[in-house]
């Protein structure tokens, strides 16, 4: 199969660029934001995030950023989750800030994040890296967990043989009121839903970063070395993702992606190849 390809999705005004990108992320609803500030030591700092939504900009000032590896997400009310990925000690390092961008909340989750997604009722989702699994912080030794945005400890990966060994989330996926966890070291796909007993199937696929899943079908993204640009389409049956073809992802010129973020959200997997100005999606669902 020839390679598949990224088409533009949303982009940073230049306008709207002040100061550097501290992360940026795709929401549960499809809108586009970008965190930026200018860091000093370890005092608190304003930020502002530049939201893009279906090409209409609108900028909201933070006060009082506290986090020095900042994770970003929006709520559905208009406000913002910032986490700082390190935790450092016993620290609040998740800031929930109003619609008007002041602070409202402070609350842990855990250290080591590698994924910080909200649904659409706006809690959090939370997948750690194996500092955090195997580290001092009894928050993030679970894996993934579920949390309200008030701090609310609302659920947590238990151990199961099927599952095996959880070491790294490496990649998650929030759609609706259903989460996709893929995870290290047996590299299970684990489908998460409230009432449901977790799903877990075997992917045969090691060491890809994003997931998308659409009806019976799902794909795995990214891979060691020169796996990077991977792409692996999988058939869901009850206990497997069964990979039927592999191709690669590019850039919609054709060119490799190079360093990036991703964001996972049902059938979509959301690409940011460095400086980081633009996002630009692939879609499961769309027609071939």
């Amino acid at each position: 199969m020839d390679a598949m390809s990224l088409v533009p999705y949303a982009r940073l005004p230049r306008a709207h660029a002040r100061g550097e990108i501290l992360d940026s992320t795709v929401d549960a609803f499809g809108r586009a934001h970008w965190l930026s500030g200018r860091r000093r030591d370890d005092r608190p700092y304003d930020a502002t995030v530049v939201t893009v939504d279906d090409g209409q900009v609108q900028e909201t000032r933070l006060s009082a950023v506290t986090a020095r590896s900042p994770r970003l997400d929006a709520l559905p009310d208009g406000g913002f989750v910032v986490a700082d990925a390190l935790r450092r000690g016993s620290d609040d390092h998740v800031q929930v800030f109003d619609a008007l961008g002041r602070p409202s909340w402070a609350f842990a989750v855990g250290h080591a994040i590698s994924h910080l997604l909200t649904d659409e009722s706006g809690h959090l989702w939370v997948g750690h890296s194996d500092s955090g699994i195997f580290g001092h912080d009894p928050l993030s030794a679970p894996g993934v967990r579920r949390w309200s945005s008030t701090g609310e400890a609302l659920w947590a990966l238990a151990p199961a043989s099927d599952i095996g060994l959880v070491a790294d989330c490496y990649a998650l996926n929030v759609d609706g009121d259903t989460a996709w966890a893929y995870l290290y070291t047996d590299w299970p796909l684990l489908r998460i839903r409230d009432r449901d007993p977790v799903r877990v199937r075997s992917t045969g696929v090691a060491g890809a970063y994003a997931v998308a899943v659409h009806g019976g079908g799902a794909a795995l993204f990214g891979g060691y070395g020169d796996d990077a640009d991977r792409l692996v389409l999988c058939t869901l049956t009850g206990t497997a993702a069964e990979s039927w073809t592999i191709t690669s992802l590019v850039r919609p010129d054709g060119s490799p992606i190079g360093r990036r973020r991703v964001v996972c959200r049902g059938p979509r997997i959301y690409v940011q190849a460095a400086p980081c100005t633009a996002w630009e999606v692939w879609d499961l669902s769309a027609p071939a």
